[in-house]
């Protein structure tokens, strides 16, 4: 048994439009493990925390500000979805010892938590484990219902993606093309780019960092769909490439998040093509999670999706590790390996 666990705690909120300062905006404490284990409830479990999920809505959690979840508070773990082992079970939690979970776990190597939030992980065929933090995790099921409930994509329309290359943005690019879409994406690096045209089947994918990317978005058919992952300057340019009753749905604004967000100058053409813009939150869709991972599931095991994992290894780079996803530095879903220095 250890004696102690390091978890990482919010000190001090960045503001809204600022860039996160890992070292300035987190703090790393050490617990004693005999405290965190002790008076454990009966429908409550320790968890030896395994994996992390990085994802863009962690920024929006940092701010003190309403929205469609409590913001993490100062002093308190940093909120996180992650995988891990149970290591002590409650006597009514409906677990047991090795069983794997995930949830929001936080970033921390142990945590003691009610049951409520926690899933048990069974791995379809096909799949592995590291899914539940993509495919078959939030960043799937955000992709499915942005882009069938929200986007209303049909056979023949085209779509477009921007931050196409990151966890949500390249399952969407991926689902489109199995509804029949013409798929076009944006993305960062010339890498990403050929990823997203070579091995993800994307019709046209363009870098938003080349000098003549305007130009080149210019050419581009008229959209039906666009899947926003980063608001700003490029949502007003795609206002000028609507086809009449297009639907945006609004996932994200990654552009805004460590800066102040763009105006948004060209929103009058919403009206003139009778285009929607449309936020939402996967938390919305609860009541139709299993049946969306059950066909994501099917997906994968068909090879009709793929998927990329860039890990940042070490708990104590978690903080680093958030940082990369408004700075285009990662490719695929962004995972942080806790390796936990505990044997039990």
């Amino acid at each position: 048994m250890p004696s102690t666990y390091k978890q990482i705690v919010l000190a001090e909120r960045p503001g809204y439009g600022n860039a996160v300062i890992p070292s300035k905006h987190f703090r790393t404490e050490e617990k004693s493990y005999a405290e965190l284990v002790g008076n454990l409830g009966d429908d409550e479990v320790v968890v030896k925390v395994q994996w992390l999920s990085m994802d863009p809505a962690m920024r929006g959690w940092l701010n003190d500000a309403r929205s469609y979840i409590s913001p993490v508070q100062i002093g308190e773990i940093m909120r996180a979805g992650g995988i891990g082992q149970v290591v002590i079970a409650g006597k009514m939690s409906g677990f047991k010892e090795g069983d794997m979970v995930h949830g929001s776990l936080g970033w921390a190597e142990f945590r003691k938590l009610p049951t409520k939030g926690l899933r048990a992980i069974v791995v379809p065929p096909g799949a592995e484990p590291l899914d539940f933090l993509n495919t078959l995790g939030m960043p799937g099921l955000t992709a499915y219902f942005g882009l069938y409930d929200i986007g209303k994509l049909k056979a023949g329309e085209t779509l477009l993606v921007s931050g196409a290359a990151g966890a949500v943005g390249s399952l969407v690019c991926q689902l489109g093309i199995k509804s029949g879409a013409k798929v076009y994406a944006f993305a960062g690096s010339k890498d990403k780019c050929e990823w997203l045209e070579r091995d993800l089947g994307v019709t046209k994918a363009l870098n938003y960092k080349d000098a003549d990317f305007r130009h080149q978005f210019k050419k581009l058919p008229y959209i039906d769909v666009y899947f926003d992952n980063v608001g700003g300057e490029i949502l007003d340019m795609v206002f000028t490439r609507l086809q009449k009753g297009a639907r945006i749905a609004f996932c994200g604004s990654i552009s805004g998040y460590d800066s102040p967000p763009a105006p948004l100058k060209n929103y009058q053409n919403l009206i003139g093509q009778r285009a929607k813009l449309e936020g939402f939150g996967v938390f919305d869709y609860a009541a139709k999670y299993r049946d969306a991972i059950k066909e994501l599931a099917e997906d994968l095991l068909a090879g009709r999706i793929k998927r990329k994992f860039h890990i940042v290894e070490g708990l104590e780079n978690a903080p680093s590790a958030l940082p990369m996803l408004f700075s285009g530095r990662n490719t695929g879903k962004l995972v942080v390996k806790v390796l936990n220095r505990a044997k039990l």
